[in-house]
């Protein structure tokens, strides 16, 4: 049975690829554990890492209404965190905030912007700014990312939560309570340390992703120009084909399996459309960012004063765990 989804074109209404996928991804991760840790640990753990980081992506892919028009159905499948620290709800409320694609790169109103306000930036002790221009190294980015991401939602959501938002609390309660066999079939049934697993798989795991995360979006005044198309890589796979993250950003509804056929089959005018914001692979920017910061941590444009008035909500787009006032970007004569 097929469903259209508008630009997209059509397909499955259960998208077995997905759902293959996922058991795949558990399906390893429980042989690596339980059949090859005995024997060579180190090549579990690097199995474990990458099924991680798979998990990673293939949670993304369900919040976006993959596999089935179903979201229990969807929630349900992917709802062992093998990765541990992220709550698959509040990943889907602040991603799909951060689809609103005109308030891409804001430091308050984009969840997952790595900008910082002119004035918030001010006010940080020093040692902060210095980590922040740290992680905007791409090689930092990999070790920093994972630990500043989760330090970044444990601490806003702990605000939210003792501010009385019970949908944030009630999604870490949950998260909460499917870690518990997680934690138990590593400890007691493949009996890898827990230290040990969070040292490596969560941690290289995560970091895997921040290498697909550290360049996605850029500031430009139009948001087409401020997300990044990567034409090749041996990691897009395991990204699940976000590397064409401008494709992804335009058509959410496409399933990763389709995203390469569609970016081919126009590539020219994807190309235009995001103003050329494009590399052919992340060997080319690790070759140019490895060892330098690609982006400024403050935001060129936006939130440089405080303007206490009312705060962007994008309609549709969950607006539990907003912070903050909105502010204006100012003239150049008014910066730094």
């Amino acid at each position: 049975m097929l469903r259209n989804t508008g630009r997209g074109g059509a397909f499955t209404r259960i998208e077995w690829p997905t759902v293959g996928l996922i058991a795949l991804c558990y399906g390893v991760w429980f042989a690596a554990g339980f059949w090859i840790w005995p024997v060579s640990p180190v090549s579990a753990l690097a199995i474990m890492s990458i099924t991680v980081a798979l998990q990673s992506s293939l949670m993304h892919e369900v919040l976006h209404g993959h596999p089935t028009r179903n979201a229990v159905i969807n929630e349900a499948l992917i709802s062992l965190p093998i990765g541990l620290v992220w709550p698959y709800r509040r990943f889907k409320s602040l991603h799909l905030r951060h689809h609103h694609d005109e308030r891409l790169t804001d430091p308050f109103d984009d969840p997952e912007s790595f900008y910082q306000a002119l004035w918030q930036y001010r006010r940080l002790p020093k040692i902060l700014r210095l980590i922040l221009r740290v992680n905007n190294v791409l090689l930092a980015r990999v070790v920093l990312g994972p630990i500043l991401g989760v330090a970044g939602l444990v601490w806003t959501d702990l605000r939210s939560i003792f501010a009385g938002n019970s949908k944030v609390g009630f999604a870490w309660v949950l998260h909460g309570v499917l870690i518990i066999p997680v934690i138990g079939i590593v400890v007691m049934l493949f009996e890898i340390p827990l230290w040990l697993y969070l040292l490596v798989p969560v941690w290289v795991g995560h970091g895997i992703i921040s290498i697909r995360t550290y360049a996605e979006h850029q500031w430009s005044e139009t948001p087409d120009g401020r997300t990044i198309i990567v034409e090749r890589s041996i990691l897009g796979f395991l990204f699940l084909n976000n590397n064409l993250h401008f494709v992804h950003h335009d058509l959410p509804g496409v399933p990763w399996y389709q995203l390469p056929s569609v970016y081919w089959n126009k590539r020219e005018e994807w190309q235009r459309r995001n103003g050329g914001y494009v590399y052919p692979n992340y060997l080319a920017l690790l070759a140019k960012f490895g060892l330098r910061a690609k982006e400024p941590v403050v935001h060129p444009q936006w939130r440089r004063v405080i303007e206490q008035r009312f705060i962007f909500l994008p309609e549709g787009h969950g607006q539990d765990g907003m912070e903050g006032a909105n502010m204006r970007p100012v003239a150049e004569s008014q910066r730094d």
